[in-house]
């Protein structure tokens, strides 16, 4: 006999050197990077309906979680405009 899945059960798990939380819920799975709040959500349903496309939209999001994962966190900054020309414009 198999005990009901009742409430969520969390995992570390260390993928490619980096450390992922695994959440598993009556509702479904998550995979989020430790330490952050956001991560990508697989229900039951979805996996159990055997749909092609779920396959390849995981497979997608799965790529934009490793690539946010290796990203420094800093944003590129647009070139600042002079005074002068940010002034020309104003009346």
């Amino acid at each position: 006999m198999t005990t009901p899945l009742e409430k969520t059960l969390k995992r570390e798990l260390p993928i490619q050197g980096r450390r992922y939380v695994v959440a598993i819920s009556p509702d479904g799975l998550k995979l989020t990077l430790k330490g952050k709040r956001n991560g990508k959500e697989l229900r039951w349903e979805d996996l159990v309906s055997g749909d092609a496309a779920l396959a390849v939209a995981l497979n997608a999001s799965l790529g934009a979680l490793e690539t946010s994962a290796q990203s420094t966190g800093t944003t590129p900054r647009s070139p600042r405009r002079s005074r002068a020309s940010s002034r020309r414009g104003r009346k």
